[in-house]
């Protein structure tokens, strides 16, 4: 299994706090390996405690299936296939935030999740993060 490199995880994380400070949003940032276990992880100043574990559960949920956090919503929602899923693996965040990372070979290598902000902020600052691997 091919893993996220330190130098990968922390160039994520420079790309989520740069758009996070951008937009003038502290926020926790996540960044996990395929594995879903912890690889890199920041707290920017100002940022909310609780939003780390969020954080943490965004990026877990994105790594366990291997889709964005809020693709999982589809599938726990009230009424759907797998109502309650969220209370699964120690609990998942299926809202937007989590984003699943992958290498040049579409091969899945760990997830980023971030949290502080208001969703869509959240969001965007983890589409900045991820998009830190394509640089």
């Amino acid at each position: 299994m091919l893993q996220i490199t330190s130098k990968q995880a922390q160039a994520i994380i420079s790309a989520g706090e740069a758009k996070a400070a951008d937009l003038g949003v502290p926020v926790n940032i996540t960044v996990l390996d395929a594995g879903a276990h912890l690889k890199a992880f920041s707290r920017m100043d100002g940022a909310v405690l609780g939003s780390i574990d969020i954080a943490t559960r965004k990026a877990r949920t994105a790594a366990l299936f291997q889709t964005t956090s809020e693709a999982v919503w589809e599938y726990c929602k009230p009424g759907a296939p797998a109502h309650a899923l969220e209370l699964t693996n120690g609990g998942l965040a299926p809202f937007a935030g989590g984003i699943t990372l992958f290498d040049a070979h579409g091969t899945m290598i760990g997830a980023v999740g971030v949290s502080g902000g208001s969703v869509p902020q959240d969001l965007e600052i983890a589409q900045a993060a991820a998009a830190a691997l394509g640089a």
